[in-house]
């Protein structure tokens, strides 16, 4: 628990919590649940004493993305992402506290408890805002920090290519769709329900202003996570270029290989034939020389020459050098 404006922090029990929330007039309270839900566990919102019947799902295992007004108070369960990994922090917040409840341990609350000193909220609900933009910030930086291993990632394959390469644009790919996938849906419901708010004319213009910071702080995250998305899509697309590349200049040096060799090839074929004037009239070594070897020395340079004035040789020998260089 943490009281306000004092920022004091307390470590206590669900019975001190529920009378606190029952007595104070600005507190935040975190409650960490195990990880796993126990077959007897009571509904957190009982152990509270708060109302359960809009509360029913506050501490429940699998909650998908919230923001709702229940009357005096609103529901969020916002995502955030904690060693990269996705978690949903369950938050209602009322004019005297805000209530946050999560599955495991955080780093989320504690990161928010000790902004307090210098921030300052004024009422439970500006703690909500610095909850939500923490939980937007976790995002940023999730969304930032593959962005730069991407770019990494592409600038290192175009010096060297390597099968781990592609395997860590994947897994930084899934990364992107994962951070959109579970912000996407939060950022809906809750634009919607802030902008819904914000038509009401009893809405003061503080918490305008917060609104309007936090909408401004979500698009920007949500344009860092396409961003994300659209470096992993373009790097995957550099790679395959890359490789197609390396597979033209293959195809290129088969194809003089067999320019070479498929003469010297008819030749042999040819000469190999047991017709009746190569075995009765060609006898001498002098004939055999010229032909069989003559042939194709000449036929050997007559390619070479070629493939030397043409444009794929000296394009190889391009390809060859840039290699070297690489």
């Amino acid at each position: 628990m943490v009281s306000m404006p004092e920022g004091v922090m307390t470590r206590a029990p669900v019975s001190e919590a529920r009378e606190r929330l029952a007595a104070s007039r600005f507190l935040l309270v975190d409650v960490e649940l195990p990880e796993e839900t126990p077959p007897d566990e009571q509904p957190l919102a009982r152990l509270l004493g708060l109302e359960e019947e809009d509360l029913t799902w506050l501490g429940r295992e699998g909650e998908f993305a919230r923001a709702e007004f229940l009357g005096d108070s609103a529901a969020f369960v916002v995502p955030s992402v904690e060693a990269g990994r996705i978690i949903h922090l369950h938050a209602v917040v009322t004019e005297r506290y805000l209530l946050t409840a999560h599955r495991g341990p955080t780093g989320l609350v504690r990161d928010l408890a000790a902004r307090f000193p210098h921030e300052k909220p004024t009422d439970a609900v500006a703690m909500l805002f610095l909850l939500l933009d923490a939980a937007l910030e976790s995002y940023r930086r999730a969304a930032v920090q593959a962005l730069l291993e991407v770019e990494d990632l592409e600038n290192d394959m175009f010096h060297r290519r390597e099968p781990e390469q592609l395997y860590r644009l994947a897994r930084l790919r899934r990364t992107a769709a994962l951070l959109h996938h579970t912000l996407l849906p939060y950022h809906r419901v809750a634009e919607e329900t802030v902008t819904r708010r914000m038509l009401n004319d009893a809405f003061p213009e503080t918490r305008q202003r917060l609104v309007r910071e936090y909408q401004r702080t979500a698009r920007l995250v949500l344009t860092d996570i396409e961003s994300l998305q659209e470096a992993a899509r373009r790097a995957f697309g550099s790679y395959s270029s890359l490789v197609s590349g390396d597979q033209n200049g293959v195809i290129n040096r088969l194809a003089i290989v067999s320019t070479i060799f498929l003469p010297l090839t008819f030749l042999t074929g040819f000469f190999g034939m047991n017709f009746a004037y190569l075995t009765d009239e060609i006898e001498s070594g002098a004939v055999f020389w010229l032909l069989a070897v003559g042939l194709q020395v000449a036929f050997l340079i007559l390619a070479l020459y070629a493939l030397h004035r043409t444009r794929i040789w000296r394009r190889l020998r391009d390809d060859d050098g840039r290699d070297d260089d690489a």
